[in-house]
């Protein structure tokens, strides 16, 4: 296994992870739940979808581009949409508080696994990993460079989470979540048409 080649995966997928959907999803999970359930669920869903990416590499760089782009576009704005548009009320907000309470680490391991499982399907990251594994030819070289950087991206997210939950009320991070997305959905749009 090529330590270079570990090394420059980690770094490209890093720097495109870090203010990508998972960092969102990482933040309002942990500032939900607590954090280390959060963590074992993301984590996992990383190594997940790093061994599908790496796994599908060849065949990921064959699909149409602009067709990928235009869905990635629509989830995102699908998503922004349900942020920004969708009002907690007290009552909702106070049923999650005590909802989060008596959840399971167990349970709370699973969701945060399926949210972020679904969310990077067919992500920029795993695209470019999936393009890194055919590039290289170094399967676990690459698997290993993507896994530790998603890791890593899922555990700032939830360390974050639980900081910004003290210091902004969780309408507030649901609102630039949605922002957030309304940007990436405009981005990926773009990608589509200009293709």
């Amino acid at each position: 296994m090529s330590l270079v080649v570990v090394a420059v995966t980690f770094g490209l997928v890093f720097v495109a992870e870090l203010p990508d959907k998972t960092m969102v999803a990482s933040i309002v999970l942990a500032s939900r739940y607590r954090p280390w359930p959060v963590w074992i669920g993301t984590a996992s869903a990383m190594v997940v979808n790093s061994a599908v990416a790496v796994a599908a590499g060849r065949l990921l760089t064959l699909l149409p581009h602009r067709a990928v782009e235009a869905v990635v576009a629509a989830l995102f704005a699908g998503g922004a949409v349900y942020l920004l548009v969708t009002r907690e009320s007290a009552e909702e907000h106070q049923g999650e508080e005590t909802a989060a309470k008596v959840t399971s680490s167990h349970r709370v391991a699973l969701t945060s696994f399926a949210v972020v499982v679904l969310a990077e399907m067919g992500d920029i990251t795993q695209v470019l990993t999936a393009n890194l594994a055919a590039h290289y030819r170094q399967p676990w070289a690459v698997f290993t460079g993507a896994t530790v950087a998603l890791v890593l991206v899922t555990g700032i997210g939830v360390l974050g989470g639980r900081a910004l939950l003290r210091v902004l009320p969780l309408d507030a991070i649901r609102k630039a979540a949605g922002v957030l997305l309304v940007g990436f959905a405009l981005y990926a749009g773009v990608k589509a048409a200009t293709g």
